[in-house]
């Protein structure tokens, strides 16, 4: 290969395992890849691997296979690792949010690095004992043991959900809130709070369901037949709990939005099968889980990873009106 090429085995070694930069010019590079093209080269990536000690696979570790969210994130992060010839494990921790348990006999054997997306640091003990990397996705920021963090703006979301409802005048409102225990909830009903604090004359009542429609449609139907005067909108924390909230207006003869607003939080797929279509907010999943990869390759390769924290917006569609006179 690389007498073929007319360049020396480092150079063949450099270029192949991406690590010119800086060291072999472009044009040697190019010329290095062609002649492996056209010899039908491929690198002995095991051989190599064992050399280097490296396992050239990541776990990506997530509360639940059901919600679009982490399904779009593992499809960012896969494509990342795919382009630096990194495999990505997807596994859900069967204690949801809580301890997850390792999935191997020894991870450390196993993996080079582990992604955790909207899970405590503290739940990845087990699997990543103290010297795998860590990198956490949508996770508490104040949180210790991670060597990277990729947070969307959780809070700007609620924010920007609040605002839009304000601003059309609502303000009797129930949080249909996740009743999991985790980070992003938190601030999504922290930020609220704050949200509506000294707006004259908003009240916000907090109801908790479970994530799953069912659980939403009966918690949301119990809020809506309270005491006293019927709220005007719904903020739910995502919109499978969305669409719980819409069932439940109906069941009641409600209609959305004319009698009652709805919001949700994702903007999945089901955002826009619902009728009326969802209010929601747009989370760029696959950047979280591009972003993440990036800053694990990045510990990995010995550079300083970074930092994210990624924008979101608004997506505003029919189920929000103002307020019935």
């Amino acid at each position: 290969m690389a007498r073929a090429a007319g360049v020396s085995q480092a150079t063949v070694s450099l270029v192949l395992g991406d690590k010119w930069p800086g060291r072999v010019s472009e044009r040697t590079a190019g010329l290095v890849r062609d002649t492996a093209r056209e010899l039908g080269y491929r690198p002995n990536l095991a051989a190599r691997n064992l050399r280097l000690g490296r396992t050239r696979t990541a776990l990506l570790v997530v509360p639940a296979l059901t919600h679009e969210f982490f399904a779009r994130v593992y499809t960012g992060a896969a494509s990342v690792a795919a382009e630096h010839s990194f495999g990505v494990v997807l596994y859900p921790s069967p204690e949801g949010v809580g301890p997850a348990r390792d999935p191997f006999a020894s991870a450390r054997a196993a993996l080079d690095g582990v992604i955790a997306s909207s899970m405590a640091t503290e739940a990845l003990a087990t699997i990543r004992g103290t010297d795998l990397p860590l990198v956490m996705l949508d996770s508490d920021p104040a949180g210790s043991g991670a060597a990277a963090q990729v947070n969307l703006d959780i809070a700007d979301a609620m924010r920007q959900v609040t605002g839009h409802l304000l601003g059309l005048g609502h303000r009797r409102i129930i949080h249909l809130a996740s009743a999991v225990t985790s980070w992003t909830f938190t601030v999504r009903a922290d930020t609220l709070a704050e949200a509506v604090r000294g707006v004259p004359g908003a009240v916000v009542r907090t109801v908790r369901s479970a994530l799953e429609v069912h659980a939403a449609r009966e918690a949301a139907e119990r809020a809506l037949r309270g005491p006293g005067p019927r709220p005007t909108a719904l903020i739910c924390d995502s919109d499978v709990l969305a669409a719980g909230a819409v069932k439940a207006a109906r069941k009641l003869g409600l209609r959305v939005p004319d009698d009652i607003s709805v919001t949700g939080f994702d903007d999945s797929g089901l955002a826009t099968a619902l009728e009326p279509e969802l209010t929601t907010v747009r989370l760029p999943a696959e950047r979280v889980g591009e972003h993440g990869m990036s800053a694990l390759l990045a510990i990995l390769d010995g550079r300083e990873p970074e930092n994210t924290v990624l924008p979101v917006s608004l997506v505003i569609r029919g189920s929000t009106a103002p307020p019935p006179a």
